[in-house]
C-alpha cells in the first residue's frame, strides 16, 4: 500500500497507519487509485478509525501495558488506606468533663477524615456498642475537653492526618472523645466568670498548680459580711491546695485509658514467694503492660484460688509486691526513705528496670503506690534540684561515724587531719580539698549527694526507663507536685472514722426484724474500728482493710467499686469479697462475741500477715 505523505509503498498489505510517518491510511477499497493525492480521494464511505493518529494509539497501548504489569498490586495502591484510632465518651463528673471509664472503643476510618465525618462515625460506632447512650446532638472533643474544630496551635481545619502529624503519635495511640452538646454547654456556663458580680469567684481547674498562685492582699476596708466571704474564699483556696488525691485520680484515670481490657497477662503467685512469681510473670513473653492482670494464688495445700480480676486478687498481689519490693537489695537507706544503690548481681538481672516497671504498673492498674522512696531520689527523677539528706540516711556504719566526726570537728587543724586520714572515701567522691570549719556542713552535704545520687546514676537511669511504662514517668515529671508525694513516705495513718465512712452499709427495709439486728451490728462495727485504732484488738486497721479490699490504704486510682457492708445471719465469722470490695459482718448477740469472731476470721484469712 502506498502512503502519499511518506512517499513510499508500505510492506504491510492493509495497515491503518503508516509505519513511517504515523498518518492515517485508507483501505484500497475505499480509496481507489492510490497514486492520486490523498486530498482528492472520496472518503465518505470509509470507516472511521478509533484513533486519529498513531501517537494516540501508542500512548493508549502503553497505559494498558502498565496496568497489566501492576496487576492487583497496582490496584491496591490506588485504594484508600484505613487507619484505626480510639474513641471515648466524656460526661460531667464533679463539675467538669471527664472520660467515662470502660467506654473507649476502636474506630476504623480514613486518614483524611474531617471533624464532621469523624464525629458521625464515632457516634454511630458508640451507639452500636452502647444501647444506653443518650440521644441528642454530640460534639467531638480533644482529650483536654476542647472542641475539635482546627488542628491545635494552628488555624487549619481539622483532618485526622494533619492532627496525627502535629501531635506526633501513631494512629493507634490517638484518642478523641464525643460528648453531649448539653453537657459541654453546662460545663462552659458553670466555669464562666460574671463581670457584674463584685464577689470573688473561684474557678477550680482540673490541675491546680501552686506555682501559678500569688499572694493575695486586701485592697480596701471591707464590711463584716465581705470579710467573712473573703475568709471563706481563702479557706477554699487552702483546701484546693491540699486536695491532691482528686487530681491524682484524674491523671491516673487518663493513663489507664491505654489499658486493653479484652486481653490478660497471667500471674501464678504464692503468697510465701510473691517476688519470684511476679518476676516470672513480668518477664513472660506474652506479658504486656497494657493488658489486664489475671492473678491466680496458690494456697498451702496446692489447690488454686481463682481470681479473674475485677479488682480483688490484683489489688492484693500488687500490695504484697510493693511490700516485697521495699526490701530488695537494690534499695538502701531507712525503711521510710529508700534510695537506689548499685548491686552487681541485680544489675545483671536488670532488676532496676523491673522495679520501675512494677511501680508504674501498680499505680496505673489500681494498686498501691510504693510510699517508701527517698524524697531526694524522687526529686532527682522529676528534675527537681532540691536535696536535703542527713548522715542517718547512710547505712554504712563506718562512713556514718566519719561524717559525724567531720561535723563535730571544732578546729581547722582537727578537721584537716580528719579529712586526710579518710582521704580515700572523699577522693573517690571528688570532694577532697581544704575545708574551713564554717564549710563542713556543705562539705558533708556534697559527699551525701554523691553517695546517694551521683555514684548510682547508671541504675537510676535504668529505674527511670522502667517507670516510663504506661507513660507514668512523663506524667510524673509533668505533674510532680501531685504524683511525687505518692512515691514518698507519708506519716498519715488510716483512722477509724475514715474506714467507717468508706464502707457504706446495705441495710434491710426499715421496720423489719433484720434491720434491727443490722443496726445493732453496725454499732459493734464502729466500736471494733475504734479498738483497732487503739491497738486493743489482735488486728490493726490496715489488716482489716486488707482483708476486705486487698489494700492497706486507698490507692491513687481510687476505690472501684465503692466498698460496702453486708450482713451474715448464719456464719459466725466475717466474709470478704475483695473483687466487689464487700465485707460481710456476722450478726452476734454481744460485742465480745463479735470482736472475738472478727479477730479469728481476719487472722485466719489466706493473706493475713503477708503485707
Amino acid at each position: 500500500m502506498f502512503c502519499p505523505s511518506y512517499g513510499k509503498r508500505l510492506v504491510e498489505e492493509s495497515p491503518n497507519f503508516c509505519s513511517g510517518c504515523g498518518e492515517r491510511l485508507y483501505h484500497a477499497s475505499c480509496i481507489g487509485d492510490t497514486s492520486l493525492p490523498l486530498t482528492s480521494q472520496t472518503t465518505s464511505n470509509c470507516p472511521t478509525p478509533t484513533f486519529s493518529t498513531f501517537l494516540e494509539y501508542r500512548k493508549k497501548k502503553n497505559e494498558e501495558r502498565q496496568k497489566f504489569s501492576e496487576g492487583r498490586k497496582g490496584l491496591k495502591k490506588k485504594e484508600k488506606r484505613k487507619v484505626q484510632i480510639n474513641v471515648g465518651l466524656m460526661t460531667i463528673k464533679k463539675g467538669g468533663l471527664k472520660p467515662y471509664r470502660g467506654k473507649t472503643i476502636f474506630l476504623t476510618t480514613d486518614p483524611d477524615a474531617t471533624a464532621t465525618s469523624l464525629l458521625n462515625q464515632a457516634v454511630k460506632k458508640m451507639k452500636d456498642f452502647n444501647k444506653d447512650l443518650k440521644d441528642g446532638p454530640f460534639l467531638l472533643l480533644y482529650p483536654d475537653g476542647t472542641e475539635v474544630i482546627t488542628v491545635p496551635g494552628t488555624q487549619r481545619p481539622f483532618t485526622l492526618e494533619a492532627y496525627k502529624a502535629e501531635v506526633g503519635k501513631p494512629y493507634q495511640r490517638i484518642t478523641v472523645f464525643i460528648c453531649l452538646k448539653s453537657d459541654f454547654e453546662d460545663v462552659g456556663e458553670n466555669s464562666d466568670l460574671s463581670d457584674s458580680d463584685p464577689e470573688i469567684v473561684i474557678k477550680r481547674p482540673s490541675e491546680f498548680d501552686l506555682a501559678d498562685t500569688l499572694p493575695w492582699e486586701l485592697q480596701h476596708e471591707s464590711s463584716p459580711l465581705q470579710k467573712a466571704a473573703e475568709y471563706e474564699v481563702l479557706g477554699i483556696l487552702c483546701l484546693l491546695m491540699k486536695d491532691t488525691s482528686l487530681q491524682a485520680h484524674g491523671i491516673i484515670a487518663n493513663l489507664a485509658l491505654e489499658l486493653d481490657h479484652k486481653k490478660v497477662s497471667r500471674f501464678n503467685i504464692s503468697r510465701s514467694a510473691v517476688w519470684d512469681g511476679a518476676v516470672r510473670g513480668f518477664r513472660r513473653s506474652t506479658y504486656s503492660d497494657n493488658y489486664d492482670m489475671f492473678i491466680k494464688f496458690n494456697d498451702d495445700a496446692g489447690s488454686f484460688e481463682e481470681g479473674l480480676d475485677t479488682g480483688g486478687p490484683r489489688r492484693e498481689f500488687l500490695t504484697l509486691l510493693m511490700g516485697s519490693l521495699r526490701n530488695r537489695p537494690i534499695f538502701d537507706g531507712p525503711p521510710e526513705s529508700r534510695y537506689l544503690v548499685y548491686n552487681s548481681r541485680t544489675a545483671r538481672q536488670d532488676e532496676y528496670f523491673l522495679a520501675g516497671k512494677m511501680i508504674a504498673v501498680s499505680i496505673v492498674h489500681g494498686g498501691p503506690a510504693p510510699h517508701f522512696l527517698s524524697k531526694n531520689l524522687v526529686n532527682h527523677i522529676t528534675g527537681n534540684q532540691s536535696f536535703s539528706a542527713t548522715v542517718e540516711d547512710v547505712q554504712d556504719e563506718e562512713i556514718t561515724k566519719i561524717l559525724h566526726q567531720v561535723l563535730k570537728a571544732e578546729s581547722e587543724e582537727s578537721l584537716h587531719n580528719l579529712i586526710l586520714q579518710n582521704s580515700t572515701i572523699f577522693q573517690t567522691a571528688g570532694c577532697l580539698r581544704n575545708v574551713k570549719p564554717f564549710e563542713k556542713q556543705a562539705f558533708v552535704e556534697e559527699y551525701l549527694r554523691w553517695y546517694i545520687l551521683e555514684r548510682n546514676q547508671s541504675v537510676i537511669q535504668r529505674f527511670k526507663d522502667g517507670l516510663e511504662s504506661l507513660n507514668f514517668l512523663s506524667a510524673l515529671q509533668q505533674n510532680s507536685s501531685v504524683l511525687a508525694p505518692l512515691l514518698c513516705f507519708s506519716a498519715k495513718a488510716l483512722t477509724a472514722s475514715e474506714l467507717e465512712s468508706m464502707f457504706r452499709p446495705d441495710l434491710s427495709p426499715a421496720g423489719s426484724n433484720k434491720r434491727h439486728k443490722e443496726v445493732l451490728t453496725l454499732g459493734f462495727w464502729a466500736d471494733y474500728l475504734l479498738d483497732c485504732e487503739e491497738k486493743a484488738t489482735a488486728v490493726c486497721l490496715e489488716d482489716l482493710m486488707m482483708f476486705a479490699t486487698g489494700l492497706t490504704a486507698v490507692p491513687p486510682a481510687g476505690m472501684t467499686p465503692p466498698p460496702c457492708i453486708q450482713f451474715l445471719s448464719v456464719l459466725p465469722f466475717p466474709v470478704a469479697n475483695t473483687c466487689a470490695n464487700t465485707l460481710k459482718l456476722p450478726i452476734c448477740d454481744s460485742y465480745s462475741i463479735f470482736k472475738a469472731n472478727m479477730d479469728f476470721g481476719i487472722q485466719n484469712a489466706p493473706g493475713f500477715g503477708c503485707s
